[in-house]
């Protein structure tokens, strides 16, 4: 039973780089983006505020640790926490701007746009929030998806089961398969 709980390191491989990335780029976004003019208020690179700890800095990070954790991992049981760990940052990302306003009397605690134009400022929410948290919870979901699945290698007889020469009937077949 405990064989079934074991995957290969590679079924998480894809997930785990892309969730390394995607949390680096949520948790530092916010301090270098300003740099470039790709920034929330305050528009000042590497400054901290409570906003962009709960909002980009925490759901940032957890994205890392679950990309490590299925990076490293090579048990469903913590491949799954990983994938679910993931999923719940990434729904973060996405609906976390909207219920700090819950906590701030109104205004986002993670600023605003400072972009000039709709389409500047669009792109800004979408790569600080909205859109990377959706692709963050793709990639955990497809994690959710790798670990839960048994594939046939995992279920396969032992080498010394399996039978080398093959079936000289087809009614022979069926005898055997039945066996199994």
């Amino acid at each position: 039973m405990s064989d079934r709980f074991r995957v290969r390191r590679s079924r998480g491989a894809v997930s785990g780089v892309a969730l390394v990335l995607l949390g680096i780029w949520g948790a530092v976004i916010p301090f270098v983006g300003p740099i470039f003019g790709y920034a929330y208020t305050p528009a000042t690179a590497w400054t901290y505020t409570t906003g962009r700890l709960w909002l980009e800095i925490l759901p940032g990070a957890a994205t890392l640790v679950a990309g490590l954790i299925l990076l490293g991992g090579a048990n469903r049981v913590t491949g799954l926490f990983a994938g679910w760990l993931a999923a719940a940052s990434g729904a973060w990302f996405v609906v976390g701007p909207i219920l700090s306003t819950l906590w701030t009397l109104g205004l986002p605690a993670a600023g605003t746009p400072v972009g000039i134009g709709a389409a500047h400022q669009v792109v800004e929410q979408i790569g600080f929030f909205a859109g990377l948290g959706v692709v963050i919870t793709f990639f955990g979901s497809l994690a959710i998806g790798r670990m839960t699945v048994l594939g046939v290698r995992d279920v396969a007889p032992p080498a010394e089961h399996r039978r080398t020469e093959p079936y000289e009937s087809e009614r022979e077949y069926e005898a055997q398969r039945t066996v199994e």
